[in-house]
């Protein structure tokens, strides 16, 4: 084999697969095979810095979502292109553009994961040229602009392997710009894509952010320290379980 072969022959730190040319991912300590950072989750982004251990620890990990995906049931989608998917009655959630979510095993959180969630809105301003006797290209006088939106979720988590989620609700840049040679800006809410888009970000942020406050909030409740109180029914004094019904005869505390 020739030096230009050694130079690239390496070892897959994770499989112990020959790395191709190319095809290498460079860890701390040792490399990987495309294959291998395949399997890792999408929104790690802190390979690089990464040690061998750490990567066959996330590794682990995503082999057990599997677990969780096959659990996961659909009661609720969120988006167009890149999806919120939300389970509902196991209060769990997962952001995928995949139709087969069991091939494309899409990390699965809890509500209570979520630190935050906004939607930003970008806007991009064009401006429209003419030509001059010449053929040159020269601006009008005054300037005239199109513009374009982005709409991008941003769902801040609590997670050992990313801390963050962004994605863009839309496929396609919306463009505004319905009266060719305006002067004046456009009002973008007079568009009805940049309307759908606006309101899907916000059902989206609303959803996960109250989901989070209620799960906290249920919590905290429950670690609250109990208040003993006499039973109407037994007259025994007792701290109401989880139904508020009385510890001794069952019966409900406030019935």
């Amino acid at each position: 084999m020739g030096l230009f072969g050694k130079l690239f022959d390496k070892q897959c730190s994770i499989c112990g697969n020959e790395i191709g040319l190319l095809g290498n991912r460079k860890l701390e300590d040792g490399n990987m095979c495309k294959e291998c950072a395949a399997k890792l989750s999408p929104w790690f982004s802190d390979r690089r810095n990464s040690t061998v251990a750490e990567i066959e620890e996330q590794l682990a990990y995503r082999e057990e979502n599997k677990k969780a995906v096959e659990k996961f049931n659909v009661t609720l989608s969120l988006g167009t292109d890149v999806k919120v998917l939300i389970d509902e009655d196991a209060e769990k959630f997962m952001v995928t553009r995949a139709r087969n979510i069991k091939e494309a095993n899409p990390d699965v959180l809890d509500f209570s994961q979520v630190t935050g969630c906004r939607l930003d809105i970008d806007e991009n301003q064009t401006e429209e040229t003419t030509e001059d006797k010449d053929g040159n290209e020269i601006s009008y006088r005054p300037p005239r602009y199109f513009y374009s939106y982005d709409f991008h979720m941003i769902i801040n988590v609590n997670h050992p392997y990313f801390d963050e989620i962004t994605f863009r609700l839309n496929s396609s840049d919306v463009e505004i710009n319905p009266n060719r040679g305006a002067i004046t800006k456009p009002n973008p809410q007079l568009n009805a894509d940049y309307r759908e888009y606006e309101k899907m970000g916000k059902e989206i942020e609303e959803i996960l952010t109250q989901a989070r406050k209620r799960i906290r909030e249920e919590a905290k409740a429950g670690a609250a320290p109990k208040t003993a109180v006499t039973c109407p029914n037994c007259l025994a004094t007792t701290i109401p379980d989880a139904n508020g019904c009385c510890e001794y005869c069952g019966s409900a505390i406030n019935a």
